[in-house]
């Protein structure tokens, strides 16, 4: 998106790939085999159904973000477009915000504490390029508030709620970005760094982003709670050049490799990373990496796919070109049924809570 993401992708190919070990990995934690790929099994098939949402009567869905019993939504129908929050155990969705464009405007991303702090980002037009306003919603007193606005090239927005405060990247000129932080609720927005970053996401207590140096890219972190550097894991530091990185702390998964991508996995209290998807179109293409509970989660060009680390094996978990959205231990899928563009295509969104679903069968 923008200068900022074409500045990371030259550095990407310009500097020499590695998945930050010392030699070509081939193992999983169950064996010397790359994982397989399973059926997705019937009762993982159960629980997504059973998770069905179902919009309010004339309105479309379309799933933006997702975690622990939330899914953020956007909802358009005869009265407009908003964005939602459908929590667990609510009849309806929380109102966030009434879009004043009900066709340029759509909810991007959001994140929620689970308790009373939302934040969500609104693009204010039907390109990524366009220009965008980030809003703190407070499930205390339903007021919501705007915290910045831009219309400069920048990382995509993609906001981190941590003990009341808002962390966010956005471009601030001449091919850079500053990490801003601010009271959910409104206020003074503090500049915590600045550079070339790539979009800032929760790990754990670390707020965690890929950033230009020298010719090529590694990962950074602060801390969530005051914005001071932090350390990364020994092997997390070690990475350079890798494509996407994802975490919630615990494991961390990322894509190295340009001809021939991979997914690489590493989880706290393991001696290195492994190679756990290589060489199948499960690895073509890889992006939107996610962590949900002990499963990560990732999309292709054609479908979405979860791995389960601990068996050794993976699975489509959407039907073609359906996508997925994660944090914590919630999963969200979204689909359509029949032609996407056509006026009876119904669109199908499912979230489930990723540490109930069983474990995949593993490949014998």
């Amino acid at each position: 998106m923008g200068a900022l993401l074409l500045g990371l992708t030259g550095a990407l190919a310009t500097g020499c790939t590695t998945d930050g070990t010392p030699a070509p990995v081939r193992t999983t934690p169950r064996g010397a085999r790359p994982a397989c790929e399973v059926p997705l099994p019937a009762a993982w098939r159960a629980a997504f159904a059973a998770g069905t949402y179902r919009p309010p009567a004339g309105s479309r869905p379309v799933l933006a973000d997702a975690g622990p019993g939330w899914t953020a939504l956007q909802l358009s129908g005869a009265d407009g477009r908003r964005a939602v929050l459908a929590r667990a155990g609510e009849a309806a969705p929380r109102t966030l915000l009434r879009f004043a464009d009900p066709v340029e405007h759509q909810l991007l991303a959001a994140d929620f504490d689970g308790r009373r702090w939302a934040a969500f980002v609104v693009l204010e037009g039907r390109t990524l390029d366009s220009p965008w306003s980030l809003y703190g919603w407070d499930a205390a007193t339903g007021r919501t508030r705007r915290l910045a606005h831009t219309g400069l090239p920048g990382p995509l927005p993609r906001p981190v709620v941590h003990d009341g405060t808002v962390v966010w990247a956005q471009g601030t000129g001449s091919g850079k970005a500053t990490l801003f932080a601010a009271p959910a609720g409104g206020g003074h927005a503090r500049a915590w760094h600045t550079g070339v970053l790539d979009t800032p996401f929760a790990a754990g207590g670390l707020v965690v982003w890929r950033e230009a140096v020298g010719g090529g890219t590694r990962p950074a972190a602060v801390s969530a709670a005051d914005g001071r550097p932090a350390a990364l894991p020994g092997p997390i530091a070690a990475l350079r050049d890798v494509r996407a990185l994802a975490s919630d702390g615990a494991t961390w998964a990322w894509v190295a490799g340009e001809s021939a991508p991979r997914l690489m996995v590493w989880r706290a209290g393991e001696a290195r990373p492994v190679a756990a998807v290589t060489g199948s179109p499960a690895a073509d293409g890889m992006d939107q990496l996610r962590i949900a509970g002990r499963l990560v989660v990732w999309r292709t060009p054609e479908t979405s796919y979860a791995l389960d680390p601990g068996s050794g094996a993976y699975t489509a978990i959407t039907p073609a070109y359906g996508y997925a959205a994660a944090s914590g231990t919630g999963l969200a899928l979204a689909y359509s049924l029949g032609n996407a563009k056509a006026a009876d295509a119904r669109a199908v969104i499912q979230a489930v809570d990723a540490a109930r679903l069983s474990r995949l069968p593993g490949c014998g």
